[in-house]
């Protein structure tokens, strides 16, 4: 499981939102996480401690003093166990604390006992959250090293609608995979990943494009992310929402795709053309306009550049290229006449055939060709293949 060994506290404070902490309890449970929550006496009238409890499997810790405890020093303790801690939903009055150096509870003595990082994510009133002492607090924080989450805008809990709103809980639970879920071998690289399918317009109203859903390349971008990658996602039509903590160039045409990454190709230390590009683009001319003849439709075609040609061309010492080979028959073969004319480093090749591959699906199962060596990979949800891509990139 992603976070099997990992330890994630959770400290919550008095807010109607701290609802939403108890799926995202359960939402790191699920990925083999052990959950601690320490609660402040205002957090306890808006939840019950006992439901922490039930969902994690751990006591949850409210009472400095209390003596039915584990450890002997319990905050020291939790302190050096913790990979990470996340204040959720954090009310002004213990940002304040935190920031001033204030600790006359459970949460606050265990987060400054706490070296591992520090996220705050703030809940409260619009006008609370904007106040410019709130406000210097969290640039305080900041200062020293605390990730600040932004709060959403939206409808607060007294019918107001502003900022103060805390994120959902799969916005958070991305703020924790991202610090703790992987070790951080792709530090300082840059990756480029290009995803989902381009269409290429025949009229105002129609247009050429394929079945790509974009969930490889994006699964590839988030990998790379939490790696430790800084990722330039460059992204056409796709099913799915983009990874968090990416830069995201979105696209629509192969030539905007094109554009897109040749001009921040030089920069990059990785690039993993992922997207499926249309091969063909109807001819604009005014001597070769869409005729329409007995009910069919004529186009007149040419083929769109080839971006992953371009990249192989133009590849820089030290950079590594990674493409994708989609094929319904002779995979090996196509793909590896790919790997050697488009000069890449790696070639991903899956087949439209394979139970369980393709377009659109959750899983993927996918052959990785180098110039040396040739790597089945089994059956796998499309976040195990990126990552197992990765780590074959890696060894490159």
């Amino acid at each position: 499981m992603l976070l099997k060994g990992k330890t994630a506290v959770l400290a919550v404070t008095g807010s109607i939102a701290a609802y939403k902490i108890v799926n995202l309890a359960r939402m790191l449970k699920k990925l083999g996480c052990n959950v601690q929550v320490l609660m402040t006496r205002n957090a306890t009238e808006f939840i019950t401690p006992i439901t922490f409890e039930e969902l994690t499997g751990n006591k949850c810790l409210v009472d400095t003093f209390d003596r039915n405890f584990q450890y002997n020093v319990e905050h020291v303790a939790l302190a050096k166990l913790a990979d990470v801690v996340l204040v959720a939903p954090a009310s002004g009055n213990v940002i304040g604390k935190i920031a001033n150096g204030i600790a006359d509870d459970m949460v606050t003595t265990t987060i400054m006992a706490c070296p591992c990082k520090k996220i705050i994510s703030p809940a409260m009133n619009h006008n609370m959250y904007h106040n410019p002492i709130v406000q210097d607090n969290l640039q305080k924080l900041a200062r020293f090293g605390y990730e600040i989450i932004p709060p959403a805008h939206g409808m607060l809990a007294n019918g107001d609608s502003g900022d103060g709103r805390m994120p959902e809980e799969s916005v958070l639970l991305e703020y924790v995979l991202r610090e703790i879920a992987c070790e951080k071998d792709l530090a300082g690289k840059r990756v480029l990943v290009t995803a989902g399918a381009t269409q290429e317009a025949i009229d105002p109203v129609r247009f050429i494009t394929n079945h790509s859903s974009g969930k490889m390349g994006f699964a590839l971008a988030r990998a790379a992310m939490l790696r430790g990658a800084e990722v330039t996602l460059v992204a056409a039509h796709t099913e799915v929402e983009p990874p968090l903590f990416t830069e995201v160039v979105r696209v629509s045409s192969a030539e905007e795709m094109f554009q897109a990454v040749a001009e921040r190709a030089p920069e990059q230390d990785i690039i993993i053309k992922a997207a499926a590009v249309a091969d063909y683009m109807p001819v604009q001319t005014a001597e070769n306009k869409i005729k329409k003849a007995d009910g069919e439709l004529t186009l007149t075609l040419k083929r769109t550049k080839d971006i992953l040609k371009y990249l192989g061309e133009h590849k820089k010492e030290g950079q590594v290229l990674c493409g994708f080979a989609m094929e319904t028959e002779d995979l090996l073969a196509n793909a590896r006449k790919k790997l050697m004319e488009k000069n890449c480093d790696l070639i991903c090749a899956n087949s439209l055939r394979a139970e369980g591959a393709g377009f659109g699906t959750d899983t993927n199962r996918v052959t990785v060709l180098t110039k040396e060596k040739e790597i089945g990979l089994e059956l796998l949800t499309k976040e195990e293949t990126a990552h197992r891509i990765l780590d074959i990139i890696k060894e490159i």
